[in-house]
């Protein structure tokens, strides 16, 4: 199970508060002792931190030290209650302002968090499709990051719908991470279409 710390307004390519100086970055840090305890109570072993879109008039440095101060104290509040930070990847032609849209990218503020805390509990969200929209090979993705990532979400591309109606080999991608090493849980990020019984029906292949 994973939940997000305050991310702004969701969904959408406006999403994201805690890169951004002023409110949106105060609403992130009152947030983040709530969602901590609401992740225990429900046995929650995952936090996801989105980071906010560039701002105009703002030096992107300022915005990314303020992010590293901010990512630092949801990990040390993750880490009180036996969760894991998540750094997620969104895609550039649906989030154009976001600054993080690479997995290199995604790794490189990971690691920048780990170092600050020492904590080593922030992890990557590999997710596929935001990752096929940058253009990324999913392969090479995998074979690079699969020990750093805590949490992959899945969807087909063209249309983020459900496995089989786009064009990704799902079932090749996700087999190749267990045999990478991963473990953990693989959430289900697509857009449903018609009665929910029906966007499973998928699963009878597996």
């Amino acid at each position: 199970m994973g939940l997000n710390f305050y991310a702004g307004q969701l969904p959408g390519p406006d999403r994201g508060a805690l890169s951004i100086p002023g409110e949106e970055s105060d609403r992130f840090r009152a947030n983040i002792e709530v969602a901590a305890e609401f992740a225990r109570s429900v046995g929650c072993k995952a936090l996801n931190a989105l980071y906010g879109n560039r701002v105009e008039g703002v030096d992107p440095e300022v915005q990314d030290a303020l992010a590293l101060e901010n990512l630092a104290l949801a990990a040390r509040a993750a880490d009180r209650v036996g969760a894991i930070l998540l750094v997620e990847a969104l895609n550039k032609p649906e989030s154009p302002r976001c600054p993080i849209v690479s997995a290199p990218r995604a790794i490189e503020v990971v690691d920048q968090v780990n170092a600050a805390t020492g904590l080593g509990n922030a992890k990557f969200l590999m997710d596929l499709y935001h990752l096929s929209m940058n253009g990324e090979d999913l392969n090479e993705v995998i074979d690079r990051y699969a020990d750093k990532t805590g949490h992959v979400q899945i969807a087909d591309n063209p249309g983020r719908g459900a496995p089989g109606t786009g064009t990704l080999p799902l079932d090749e991608l996700v087999g190749r991470l267990h045999k990478a090493g991963y473990d953990g849980w693989v959430g289900l990020e697509y857009k449903p279409t018609g009665p929910s019984a029906d966007n499973f029906q998928w699963l009878s292949a597996h």
